[in-house]
């Protein structure tokens, strides 16, 4: 028996200022049963060294995803035809304590996500979130391989002399072998530092990291050819920090450096890890507050699809 795929609302059954304010006014349940894929938001913000407000990115992404539509032009990709897709709400994190969050959302992803077998892609929140995503995905995936786009290696061993924080979560990653750092590759580095061991820590434990210099005025298609060289053999999780894009088009986030990725180099990052087993992705750091036009939430929200368009699985029509 074929089974009935839900699909996006869309904008002739209801305006597209009407209708649900789900991720692409999907259907919403409470956990990933039955489900192939999932949209789940994480309002967390209390990781941020800077500007806070990401704990509003997942609402303002869901509401700016109602312009979207559910077949991809540019890669035929049409996720809807061959994946149960379902947005699956908010971790309920704990507003005054991080630690206990990154228990809070590990539980979570065990008890909802990865217990039915489904992809989970992430509304962030800062990117402190990642850390407990990877600690439940390893239990099923083991150590991950990572494509990671952002301004910043988030490498740093203590922040204000605490372990957690949103820009020390890939130290930890490889600390407790959450990702394999041999398959791992940065992208979009850039700005200033206190030491050179901001970016060459990562290259000490295997990463690639390709500096926003070295994509600068040119199509990343060649790198992502290197980059599914280096990162595939494996499971693969994708972590895009939206202040890797220059903020020009991405200036409603927390950190924001100069001379960054195009919104058209995201694109390209993240439609050249189609062929790559793909078990999950975020994107985080939208900063509502910073977001007056909600430019920033609607380029997340065409990344987070992008992201879906690469799983496995997904229908390409002809």
């Amino acid at each position: 028996m074929t089974r009935e795929l839900n699909q996006p609302l869309g904008g002739n059954d209801m305006p597209r200022f009407g209708g649900p304010a789900t991720m692409m006014r999907l259907p919403t349940q409470a956990d990933a049963s039955g489900l192939d894929a999932c949209f789940v938001g994480i309002p967390l913000d209390i990781g941020t060294s800077n500007r806070a407000g990401s704990r509003h990115g997942p609402r303002q992404i869901r509401a700016e995803s109602c312009l979207i539509r559910p077949y991809n032009m540019a890669t035929r990709a049409a996720p809807f035809d061959s994946l149960q897709v379902a947005d699956i709400g908010d971790v309920p994190i704990n507003t005054f304590h991080l630690p206990k969050c990154m228990d809070i959302i590990t539980d979570f992803y065990d008890e909802k996500i990865v217990a039915h077998d489904c992809t989970p892609l992430t509304l962030g929140g800062d990117h402190t979130i990642v850390l407990p995503i990877l600690r439940s995905l390893k239990k099923k995936h083991g150590a991950l391989g990572m494509v990671h786009v952002d301004a910043h290696a988030d490498v740093n061993d203590l922040m204000f002399g605490e372990p957690i924080a949103h820009g020390t979560p890939f130290r930890r990653l490889v600390e407790e072998g959450l990702i394999d750092g041999n398959r791992t590759v940065q992208i979009g580095l850039r700005g200033s530092g206190y030491h050179a061991d901001d970016f060459d820590w990562p290259r000490d434990q295997g990463f690639r990291v390709v500096q926003a210099e070295e994509c600068w005025n040119k199509s990343l298609a060649p790198l992502m050819d290197e980059v599914r060289e280096k990162v595939g053999g494996g499971p693969v999780y994708i972590s895009f920090d939206i202040d890797g894009l220059d903020p020009a088009f991405a200036p409603g986030t927390g950190t924001p450096e100069v001379a960054g990725l195009t919104s058209a180099q995201g694109l390209e990052v993240i439609r050249g890890c189609r062929g790559l087993d793909i078990v999950g992705g975020d994107l985080v750091e939208v900063s509502p507050p910073y977001d007056p036009h909600g430019n920033t939430a609607l380029t997340g929200a065409n990344m987070l699809f992008e992201m879906l368009c690469v799983l496995p699985d997904v229908a390409y029509r002809t």
